[in-house]
């Protein structure tokens, strides 16, 4: 398949005051040495990450390189992950080399968790990555990790069972719930589509109305979790869900997997990360599923759902060799191609960086779509992200609250719990908070 260049993102304001992060608290062959030891002998680095095919793409490192070893573990994602990382750090045992998501890049380098990886790492991630995605590393005008993949919204839908209802694909939130009525109608039992209660894909959804969760005043932090787009976001949803038109299952539980294959959820909103699982978990459904662009509210856009970057963590006694093992994993296509080459289950995860994407684009199999460009059109929803966007220094606290309050007493609750976790955990940190 022919790969296609990202578009570049429009530029995400992330200008943040050093204060604000600082709280009380190469390709197939040998490379040169340059980042040896003091005693002439390989560096060794530890690297912890839970991105699939990690392990296969450190052996290839390796294996092509005679200055810098890597040594891998595999670590649980999400907050286990995290905790596991955190608690390294404080006991003075960190790995090098940790694998954080854009959401908790301003979280772990607030609390003194990673490395200013600026000197080395500054120029690459300025001209190897688009704008959007690489503000979201570059945080008080300091470099913090380095991008991995590129997650902009985009929608999956059952392109027979649209045909059998008589909808089309929605391009607004408003033809969403109309198509969402009609299938309802046709099937009692199939809904257009299931909404989770859970922060990450309320936080995109709202970035895509225009939302701006967090921003800085000066050099204080202001939250505003409960703007008028997040509740215009909110509001919808649980309409909803109130009469009906969705289904409430977790993302990624048996539920919704079971759902989505015996086709009662015909529609999944997503990003480019979503189609390998398809692809693996619902094989008698090739040639079934389309890809379109996520529906807005009136002009398209996007927000970005998940991502992920590599960083330094604080205390490495081998900095300058681990930002060259990240440069490695995160522009190399060989690192690419190790990857994909390990996977038993076909990725999907658009990287961030145009050659790595050049690679994964040709390993993609489109039958399953139809035949469909599903790296071109991923790729060109890079533009559609709405700018403005920057995650803050709680979003672990607030993603939690968000969803216990959303669980029990609605989204908008959601909102109002979270705007108040915010403010309180960001005074808590030590860290200025904005009237």
């Amino acid at each position: 398949m022919k790969s296609q260049p990202l578009r570049v993102y429009g530029a995400v304001a992330a200008a943040l005051s050093l204060a604000l992060l600082t709280s009380a608290c190469a390709g197939s062959e040998p490379t040169a040495p340059s980042a040896a030891g003091e005693d002439g002998k390989p560096v060794t680095l530890t690297y912890w990450t839970w991105t699939s095919g990690a392990e296969a793409a450190a052996a290839e490192f390796n294996r092509t390189h005679t200055d810098i070893q890597v040594r891998f573990s595999q670590i649980p994602g999400g907050a286990d992950g995290y905790s596991k990382i955190s608690n390294a750090i404080k006991a003075g045992d960190a790995p090098d080399v940790a694998t954080v998501e854009y959401n908790m890049v301003p979280e772990f380098a607030s609390q003194g968790y990673l490395e200013d990886i600026t000197a080395s790492s500054g120029e690459l991630v300025k001209t190897s990555f688009p704008a959007g995605v690489r503000d979201l590393v570059t945080l008080g005008g300091k470099t913090w990790s380095v991008p991995f993949d590129a997650t902009p919204q985009v929608y999956f839908y059952r392109k027979d069972l649209f045909e059998k209802y008589g909808v089309t694909v929605p391009t607004t939130w408003d033809e969403y719930r109309a198509a969402a009525e009609k299938i309802k109608a046709a099937d009692p039992g199939a809904r257009i589509g299931s909404f989770p209660t859970d922060a990450p894909l309320q936080a995109t959804l709202s970035w895509q109305a225009g939302a701006k969760w967090f921003e800085v005043k000066g050099d204080a932090w202001k939250p505003a979790i409960d703007d008028a787009p997040s509740q215009k976001v909110a509001d919808y949803w649980q309409a909803m869900l109130k009469d009906d038109l969705v289904f409430n299952y977790g993302a990624g539980t048996p539920e919704e997997t079971k759902s989505k294959a015996d086709g009662t959820t015909v529609s999944v909103v997503g990003a480019s990360w979503s189609a390998g699982g398809m692809v693996s978990g619902m094989p008698d459904l090739k040639g079934k599923w389309g890809v379109a662009p996520v529906p807005h509210w009136g002009t398209p856009a996007s927000g970005m759902y998940g991502g992920t970057s590599f960083a330094v963590t604080k205390g490495s006694k081998h900095a300058a060799a681990a930002a060259e093992f990240i440069k490695w994993v995160t522009t190399d296509p060989a690192s690419m191609k190790a990857r994909i080459g390990a996977l038993k289950n076909p990725s999907s995860a658009l990287p961030a960086n145009p050659a790595m994407a050049a690679v994964a684009a040709q390993a993609f199999d489109t039958s399953y779509f139809g035949g469909q460009d599903l790296y071109k059109l991923t790729g060109d929803q890079v533009a559609t992200i709405v700018p403005g966007w920057t995650w803050g220094p709680v979003w672990g606290k607030v993603g939690a609250d968000f969803k216990d309050e959303a669980a029990r007493n609605g989204l908008p609750s959601g909102l109002t719990k979270a705007q108040e976790s915010a403010r309180a955990a960001i005074g808590s940190r030590g860290l200025k908070l904005a009237k």
